[in-house]
């Protein structure tokens, strides 16, 4: 079969970040971080469609194998990301393949425990992944030549050995810490010139508070909602229904379709039950959920996934009921101020914005709560401007990226100028990356005494490579019974 393989995107969802080889193959000598890679790799290339004419075992840890075809299409994934791979790289993947073949080996002897819900959990997630790049299940079977059963299928052998070796990663390194003289001695290693440069960076969190509309704008949402589901069953196109009306903002781009699974945790509960009690073809009456109110139609469905389409109306919150929102806020900014209340807490009674309540209210971005001014949304940033250190703004009017009125409080916890980075304004990012390091010993540390007890063979291919050397020392000491 030609075209792409449906094993694509997740590949560059682990290399999509690398802007060069170097970068990449710096990255796979960091056990850390690329323990499961090659597990990643292993799993979705299985759902790639290939003829296999022959295959041939390259490597053995205890009981568990290295395919040839393991490395090639770790190889090849690499190269379809446009990673023009050194002479050596299927060293490193080898490299990488025997740390995760140990790890799983150990897990499964500690018995740590990874439940059969978790790993079709994982796989779901997955799937859902594929299936919004190539646009519905249909598209993805047809590409990969399988059907989604037997892609789930295939994926579980990968994705179990991924979580046993991050579990077992996680139990070798859980007791590793940091002192600050540790970090402060990391730091100091550290060339002058190769000191990171930081832009202008603010950790700010916010409560908001989503005012309810009136039972009058609730009533005339549902009446639309009932003149656009009676259109649609005397014949309209719901796409087109849902192109002009639905003020959901993926409408731009799916056109109120989406691929579903019945098992789904990022979906909305209510939402996803609604869509499970519809035959196919039919529309549902309207219904609310936190989000507005909906009508669904399910376009088909094969077991727990179902393509549904839907539109979304928000009732209008008028003045009356934002001055309700604006006097609610002055009231938790005044016991703010007041020290009554702290902010964290603060969030967790008050704030209506659920993301916000497992970070205290406190907005996230790549480097956690460190945000430079790009990441901001413009009226935030337009709002420091008048903002000191621990200041909390009056109430200001809010609209969420779904276009949800609201009104909130902002909080400006901390704010650097561009500098070199420091351990005064930096400690936290430079202490985690010397806890990263020293993690990464202790995992070196653990590989290098622990695969001696291991029966290793290694392929004469392999044998010479400069990265496979503790691998190679290892399968000699176990061959000579722990006397080298």
């Amino acid at each position: 079969m030609t075209g792409h393989s449906p094993i694509q995107p997740f590949t560059k969802l682990i290399l999509g970040n690398f802007q060069n080889k170097q970068d990449l193959f710096t990255m796979m000598k960091n056990k850390i971080i690329l323990s499961s890679l090659f597990v990643f790799f292993a799993a979705i290339a299985m759902a790639q469609p290939k003829k296999v004419l022959a295959d041939k075992i390259v490597a053995v840890v205890g009981d568990k194998i290295v395919l040839k075809t393991d490395i090639d299409n770790a190889l090849m994934d690499m190269q379809r990301q446009g990673i023009e791979a050194p002479a050596n790289a299927r060293c490193f993947i080898m490299e990488q393949a025997l740390g995760v073949k140990a790890l799983v080996l150990q897990a499964e002897k500690d018995s740590l425990p990874v439940t059969d819900e978790e790993i079709d959990a994982d796989i779901e997630n997955r799937v859902r992944y594929f299936v919004s790049q190539y646009g519905s299940i249909e598209e993805l079977e047809r590409i990969a030549g399988k059907s989604v059963y037997q892609l789930k299928e295939e994926f579980k052998p990968g994705i179990r050995d991924l979580k046993l070796s991050n579990a077992m990663r996680d139990k070798i390194v859980s007791d590793v810490k940091m002192t600050p003289n540790e970090v402060k001695a990391f730091f100091d290693k550290i060339p002058t010139d190769s000191l990171a440069f930081y832009e202008s960076e603010v950790e700010i969190g916010q409560i908001v508070s989503y005012p309810k509309a009136s039972k009058d704008a609730d009533d005339y949402v549902v009446e639309q909602l009932n003149d656009y589901k009676k259109q649609i069953e005397e014949g309209k196109a719901f796409t087109k229904m849902a192109d002009m009306y639905s003020e959901d903002p993926g409408v731009k781009q799916n056109h109120g379709q989406y691929d579903i699974n019945r098992n789904s945790k990022e979906l909305d509960g209510t939402w996803l039950n609604k869509a499970f009690t519809l035959k196919e073809g039919q529309v549902s009456k309207p219904f609310k959920t936190k989000f507005g109110y909906h009508i669904i139609q399910l376009v088909s469905r094969a077991g727990d996934d179902a393509v549904v389409r839907h539109i979304l109306k928000i009732p209008q919150v008028t003045t009356i009921e934002m001055k309700e929102g604006f006097a609610k806020l002055d009231t938790v900014r005044s016991k703010l101020i007041a020290g009554t209340i702290n902010f964290g807490t603060a969030v967790d009674k008050y704030s209506d914005d659920e993301a916000s309540k497992f970070t205290g209210g406190m907005l996230q971005g790549p480097n956690g709560s460190f945000l430079t001014i790009d990441q901001l949304d413009p009226a935030m940033v337009a709002m420091l401007k008048e903002l000191t250190l621990g200041q909390y703004s009056q109430p200001v009017e809010y609209a969420d990226e779904r276009g949800k009125k609201g009104v909130r409080v902002v909080y400006l916890k901390t704010k650097t100028e561009p500098h070199r980075e420091n351990l005064k304004d930096d400690y936290s990012k430079i202490a985690t990356r010397a806890l990263e390091e020293k993690k990464e010993s202790a995992l070196e540390n653990w590989f290098y005494k622990k695969i001696k007890t291991y029966y290793i063979m290694i392929d004469p291919e392999y044998q010479n490579c400069e990265v496979m050397e503790k691998w190679v020392e290892a399968s000699k000491t176990y061959a000579s019974g722990g006397k080298k």
